[in-house]
C-alpha cells in the first residue's frame, strides 16, 4: 500500500476513507478528483486535499487544515463532490455501515446484519482482517491501523465468545 501521495502531509492531517463497490484504477478517478480538490474552498479557505486509491477500492483523502480548523460545511462539500464524481463515472460507494474484510478472494463488504451469520458459517472468523474505514488521521493510516483482526474490533467484542466462557 503506497502512501507516497501523502508524503508532504503531517500525521495530524484529517483523513476520510470511502470504499468503492468495485475495484478501479486511479487514472479513472484522477481528472475528476484532482479538479474537485483543486477547487475545494469554503469561506475564503483554500483546502490542501490530497488523495490516493488504496487496494484499487478505497479512496483516501487527507487534508491538514481541517485537523485544526474543522468545518462541517467544507467536509460535506467535499464528500458531496466525491459522491457526484463516483455517480458520474458509473460507480458506487459501499454503504458506510458495511463492514469491509479481506478474504482469500479479495476485499468484500458485508452488511452489519449479515455478520452473525457469516461468523456462524465460517466465512468470517476472529483472524479475518477487517478494514477500519473510520480512521481519523493520516497518522493512523501510516501506523498500519487500517487493517485489524476481526477479534480486535467491535465485531469481535459483540459476536465472539471468549474461550471457556460456556455461553
Amino acid at each position: 500500500m503506497s502512501l507516497s501521495a501523502f508524503a508532504a502531509l503531517p500525521d495530524e492531517a484529517r483523513l476520510w476513507l470511502l470504499a468503492l463497490t468495485h475495484p478501479t484504477e486511479p487514472a479513472v478517478l484522477a481528472p475528476e478528483l484532482e479538479a474537485l480538490l483543486g477547487r475545494w474552498r469554503h469561506k475564503g479557505v483554500q483546502y490542501q486535499g490530497v488523495w490516493t486509491l488504496l487496494e484499487h477500492r478505497i479512496l483516501a483523502v487527507a487534508e491538514p487544515i481541517l485537523a485544526t480548523q474543522p468545518s462541517g460545511c467544507a467536509i460535506d462539500g467535499m464528500l458531496r463532490g466525491v459522491n457526484q464524481i463516483v455517480a458520474k463515472l458509473g460507480m458506487a460507494l459501499e454503504d458506510p455501515q458495511a463492514v469491509l474484510v479481506r478474504l482469500a478472494d479479495g476485499i468484500r463488504a458485508f452488511p452489519r446484519s449479515d455478520l452473525e451469520a457469516r461468523l456462524a458459517d465460517g466465512t468470517l472468523e476472529g483472524t479475518t482482517p477487517v478494514l477500519e474505514l473510520t480512521l481519523l488521521t493520516l497518522g493512523d493510516l501510516r501506523q498500519g491501523r487500517l487493517e485489524r483482526p476481526l477479534a480486535a474490533t467491535w465485531i469481535g467484542r459483540k459476536y465472539l465468545r471468549p474461550v471457556g466462557s460456556g455461553l
